[in-house]
């Protein structure tokens, strides 16, 4: 069972830990493949497992713009929480934490304070002020103190590096096939259902309005989804359009989805959404009419991709 770690006084590891350290965004494919080669090598070694990770996203901590990110802190937890891994510690980035050389942080953190056995990261992973900590620094500092020191190999899915960056990059371009291929499960964030102007209910397809519940998480790129809404402890299948409803003369943003078969009311409800496949882009109809059959359209093509094959 993960043991979650806010506070280091708090930390009692019964071993000296073998660790890794990243931001983990996403925890994707790659990230999976750099803790089960940890998990193993703590077990092998009779020691316990840790993965160290900052909160806030050191991004934001330091001002340098938003970063939306694949996975807020309680959504990593909890995909963290389905591996083998023995301890998550979470360290607060503070502008002070950051100041940090990456020599200070090896010999305060994790030599001193956590008392690690070994260390393992993925490829060209690096850390600390100015990015100065790398395998090379760790190896230069640790090794004659008897801590090991390993690297795993650049992380391939389909001969493509797996990255946060790229998962990010997939999404925005409103490809969440690629996303999820990368990421190992679907894509999804959550938003509370607010009002909206009703129009999906004058077409025959009423739609939840969502607003975000994170200004920090990504929203995929406008266009026309398929997706999987969960609240209320029940699943739905759907339809969700993110864009700015050029045939209504929209301006703003918004997200909105339908949910099949369902035409209750929810406002205030917490969303769940998962995402699955793309079925277009948005675009601008001349006539509602011709909204209204192409939305027919895309609810049968919908329905047709979550037939089992």
């Amino acid at each position: 069972m993960l043991r979650v770690i806010y506070d280091l006084e708090q930390f009692k590891p019964s071993t000296k830990p073998l660790v890794t350290i990243g931001t983990y965004d996403g925890v994707h494919s790659g990230h999976k493949q750099v803790i089960q080669r940890l998990v193993e090598s703590a077990k092998e070694q009779g020691v316990e497992s840790m993965l160290i990770t900052f909160d806030p996203h050191p991004r934001e901590a330091l001002g340098l713009g938003n970063i939306s990110l694949l996975s807020l802190l309680e959504e990593k937890v909890k995909l963290l929480e389905t591996t083998d891994l023995d301890y998550l510690l979470v360290l607060p980035f503070t502008q002070q934490f950051s100041q940090l050389s990456a020599r200070e942080f090896i010999h305060e953190y994790l030599v001193k304070t956590i008392n690690i056995s070994g260390i393992i990261l993925g490829y060209d992973h690096k850390f600390g002020n100015k990015r100065e900590g790398t395998i090379e620094l760790l190896e230069q500092e640790l090794n004659p103190l008897g801590v090991g020191v390993e690297e795993i190999p650049a992380q391939a899915v389909d001969s493509i590096i797996v990255s946060s960056t790229k998962i990010r990059n997939a999404l925005v371009a409103g490809n969440p096939m690629e996303a999820n291929r990368l990421l190992g499960y679907h894509y999804a964030f959550e938003g509370t259902v607010v009002h909206g102007f009703k129009n999906g209910r004058k077409l025959g397809y009423p739609t939840a309005n969502l607003l975000p519940n994170s200004p920090s998480k990504l929203i995929p790129g406008k266009g026309v989804y398929t997706v999987i809404c969960s609240f209320d402890e029940s699943k739905h299948q759907g339809m969700m359009n993110i864009g700015t409803r050029p045939t209504l003369n929209g301006l703003q943003e918004v997200i909105e989805v339908h949910i099949f078969d369902f035409n209750s009311d929810i406002y205030g409800a917490k969303v769940h959404v998962e995402l699955h496949e793309r079925l277009r882009d948005e675009q601008k109809f001349e006539t509602l009419h011709e909204l209204q059959e192409q939305l027919t359209k895309d609810e049968a093509n919908a329905r047709r991709t979550f037939l089992p094959n």
